[in-house]
């Protein structure tokens, strides 16, 4: 007679994938609103489940075991499915239309996380979404032509009475793989930058952050599209400043180029009172790059 599968506990795995993202477990603790020995007790219980440790420690933060990254990686995707299950049968029946607009960098996270999962548990919802820049979001806000955008902060710009911070993530230097980056920092011979056509936030921040290191720079190529300027880095032609969000795996950190800080990023909300369905959405995203901003600044 087969033996039986376990069924793993939904909430032990839960309180796992939590505990690793955050690097604690008193920080999971604390965001699942459990106490810590409830949240402990949910761990020991999965380990006897997968009948081997799930956690090890390094340093300060908590690690998963090589059998954890493999327990990890499955239950992301039973949660995934879990929570999508209960939002398509516990869901509202909710109607209407919601026009989101986004950078770039977001789109090949922020489209298939939250939107593709958001339209299958609301169907009767038309979602359109629109990629472009920060001045054409923040002048969609102001006129109410989107109902939501998810935006570069600027340190200097205030945020709208309904919109919020969502958190800061590090700037990157980023370089096509077998750039000479050595021989531009030795030479002297100005480093070819790929950028955003002007005003762009990071392309300020890349000029300044040379300029107060002393390195000569040129502008090599402009782009309206992150894509572009991605193509233009495949072919060699230089490097950009960028963040995490949406970089190629092709694509290299350039860890030698001087630190040029970080960017807030920030949730606009129309002037327009949110229906039900901008509430749902609206929730859905600050849980993401709550998540998400966390784990890129671990």
């Amino acid at each position: 007679m087969a033996k039986r599968p376990v069924t793993f506990d939904a909430e032990a795995l839960r309180s796992f994938v939590t505990g690793i993202e955050l690097g604690s477990f008193v920080l999971a603790a604390d965001r699942l609103g459990r106490s810590t020995s409830a949240v402990s007790a949910q761990l020991k219980k999965l380990e006897q489940q997968a009948g081997t440790e799930l956690v090890q420690k390094s340093g300060r933060h908590l690690m998963p075991t090589e059998r954890g990254e493999v327990m990890l990686s499955f239950a992301r995707r039973i949660l995934s499915l879990n929570d999508e299950a209960s939002a398509a049968l516990l869901a509202s029946t909710l109607c209407g239309s919601l026009n989101v607009g986004m950078q770039e960098d977001f789109g090949e996270t922020l489209l298939p996380a939250i939107l593709g999962t958001f339209t299958r548990a609301h169907p009767q919802v038309q979602v359109s979404a629109s990629i472009t820049r920060n001045r054409q979001l923040l002048d969609g806000i102001r006129h109410n032509e989107f109902d939501l955008a998810v935006c570069w902060q600027a340190d200097d710009a205030p945020l709208f009475p309904s919109s919020q911070s969502l958190g800061r993530v590090p700037l990157r230097w980023v370089g096509p793989q077998n750039f000479p980056l050595s021989h531009y920092l030795a030479s002297n011979e100005p480093l070819p930058l790929l950028v955003f056509e002007a005003p762009c936030l990071m392309r300020s921040a890349a000029t300044a952050a040379l300029d107060r290191a002393g390195i000569s720079w040129r502008i090599a190529f402009t782009s309206r599209s992150l894509s572009g300027i991605w193509a233009a880095m495949s072919a060699g032609l230089g490097v950009t400043l960028r963040t995490d969000f949406g970089k190629p795996e092709s694509l290299q950190i350039l860890e030698e180029l001087p630190a040029a800080g970080d960017i807030g990023v920030s949730l606009h909300q129309s002037e327009t009172p949110p229906g039900e369905a901008a509430t749902h959405l609206k929730e859905a995203i600050i849980d993401f790059f709550t998540a998400t901003i966390l784990t890129v600044n671990k």
